[in-house]
């Protein structure tokens, strides 16, 4: 088979980044099972959060991000995230990603729960489609191979070490192997688990699924982000409404006209994403409506139609002018907090497999992300991913032995934490003797009603036991469609398993018979297949 000192499965930001500072050190190829473009990068309106502005520092930036993340974020990974922000903004810069500028200087915006303006932005609202064709379009440039329409399907191993994967040809059916020394899996999250989503058609768990059941941890699959403003309008897909929207002004009323958010919690409008997501649910059910409505039109036409000119120009299209009328909105599933255990260099457990993105879990989001630092721990740590390799290289042409798969800086912390934590096997069930039919709209529908926004045991016990049921019934996967509904059933019966098991409330996770946090689940929920294959011949 071919061979490539690096393999990357997926091409959003965090895939393409690493494959630009991968080409300078070795061959390098792209998996992707929809086009290059297709990917959740070029759906970010926001931006990227980074302490650049004369008011702020990298000591700031950390505060507000430990703090949003409730007690749950790693500081030591925080810490670098926050202090290789400019750094990684720079290397952006120079792949020529066009930042909004005034008067020669990189303009900031502010966002829910950041003390100050932080989140550099391109083309107004339209950060992440800019991030995704700059990037893509130095990809095809240099000397990076890229299989498009390619869905990676196990993880190939060799005495507990990547040696591979294996991939189908979504065109053709047929199924090749491709050999590397390094293996990163940069696939994005999970949103296509629930009914209303921000998310791809493509977004389905693919990296997290072959981790899993390749032997690789799978950490705090309960933690899903759920963004409180996405355009609800009939007939018309679920639009992403920037929560710069509400950074820059805009205030949120109930459809009777009333401002509610100062009645929940004294942040406002501002308060972290999970607060203002419950509290949009609560004054819907209320008011019986399906939605609320975010308010601009006090704001100066003028700032909304340069700054948000995307989201303008797309309720426009749909007949509603922002400058002077209410945008109906409510919260959709939008990113996920959890993903494959990786330390800070984006090594995982099994030898040569890395994870970047909203696939890994880094330990920077803890229970509740702070709003634009997504695309900055795609580039932060996808820049440690490469030179955690290029020294692995270095020392094995030395001869030196490898040391172990943690950086020392993870050790010392749970040490310093107290933090003992091993991973657990999914419970084993048993099948019901009649379920629901299974297929994606009903499997979408599970999970938006028993393990969204607001959960509770009985919800969850139900979702688990017709989710195992699902997952026993499957049959072996044949081509795209049944490779992503396999994978979509074992990330939803990690999320549900690992929701059911925290009981309390923290972050994004809610339930209403633990509704408090609790300093004893102060710790990570942690899976492993007991089933997995080490090997692959």
């Amino acid at each position: 088979m071919n061979h490539y000192d690096y393999i990357i499965v997926g091409s959003g930001i965090a895939g393409l980044y690493i494959a630009l500072l991968a080409i300078e050190r070795g061959s390098v190829l792209i998996l992707t099972k929809g086009s290059i473009d297709d990917c959740n990068t070029k759906y970010a309106q926001g931006g990227i959060a980074a302490a650049m502005g004369r008011d702020d520092s990298p000591e700031l930036h950390f505060k507000d991000t430990m703090a949003a993340g409730d007690g749950l974020c790693h500081a030591e990974a925080v810490r670098i995230l926050t202090e290789e922000a400019a750094e990684c903004i720079a290397d952006l810069i120079r792949f020529e990603v066009p930042f909004d500028t005034l008067n020669g200087e990189i303009t900031l915006t502010r966002e829910a729960a950041h003390s100050v303006p932080r989140v550099i932005h391109a083309g107004g609202d339209a950060t992440g489609e800019h991030i995704e064709v700059t990037l893509s379009g130095q990809v095809r440039s240099r000397q990076v191979e890229v299989l498009e329409y390619c869905l990676a399907n196990q993880i190939l191993l060799e005495n507990g070490k990547v040696k591979g994967v294996r991939a189908l040809d979504c065109r053709t059916g047929s199924v090749e192997e491709y050999g590397c020394n390094f293996l990163v899996l940069a696939t994005g999250g999970a949103g296509r688990l629930f009914k209303y989503t921000t998310n791809s058609d493509v977004v389905t768990g693919d990296g997290i699924a072959l981790a899993f059941e390749a032997g690789a941890e799978i950490s705090d699959m309960e933690f899903f982000q759920f963004h409180p403003t996405i355009l609800r309008l009939p007939g018309v897909a679920p639009f992403l409404i920037s929560e710069a929207v509400r950074g820059e002004g805009g205030i949120l009323k109930n459809v009777e006209g009333y401002r509610f958010m100062p009645d929940y919690v004294a942040e406002a409008e501002l308060a972290p994403r999970d607060v203002v997501s419950r509290s949009i649910v609560y004054e819907m059910k209320k008011t019986h409506s399906d939605r609320v409505f975010l308010d601009v039109t006090h704001l100066p036409p003028r700032l909304i139609t340069t700054r948000f000119p995307h989201i303008y120009r797309f309720c426009r299209s749909h007949g509603l002018d922002i400058t002077k009328g209410l945008i109906p909105v409510a919260p959709a599933a939008h990113y996920l907090m959890g993903g494959v255990k990786a330390n800070e260099c984006g090594e995982t457990n099994i030898s040569g497999l890395f994870a970047a993105g909203e696939t890994a879990w880094t330990g920077v989001h803890g229970a509740n992300r702070l709003a634009s630092n997504s695309l900055l721990e795609s580039v932060v740590f996808g820049k440690r991913v490469v030179e955690r390799t290029d020294s692995i290289s270095k020392r094995a042409i030395a001869s030196k032995p490898l040391q172990s798969s943690k950086c020392p800086a993870e050790e010392e912390l749970q040490a310093k934490q107290g933090i003992h934590e091993e991973p657990c096997f999914l419970p084993k069930r048993k099948p019901l003797p009649t379920a629901p039919l299974f297929n994606l709209p009903n499997l979408q529908s599970l999970m938006w009603q028993k393990v969204g926004i607001i959960r509770s045991g009985e919800s969850l016990s139900e979702a688990v036991n017709i989710l195992a049921t699902w997952q026993r019934s499957l049959s072996q996967p044949t081509d795209c469609t049944s490779y992503e509904l396999n994978n979509l059933v074992l990330c939803a019966r990690l999320m549900t398993e690992a929701a059911l098991f925290r009981e309390e409330s923290r972050g994004a996770h809610f339930r209403t018979d633990f509704p408090q946090t609790s300093p004893a689940w102060q710790k990570h929920t942690i899976f492993r297949s007991e089933n997995a294959e080490r090997d692959s011949n």
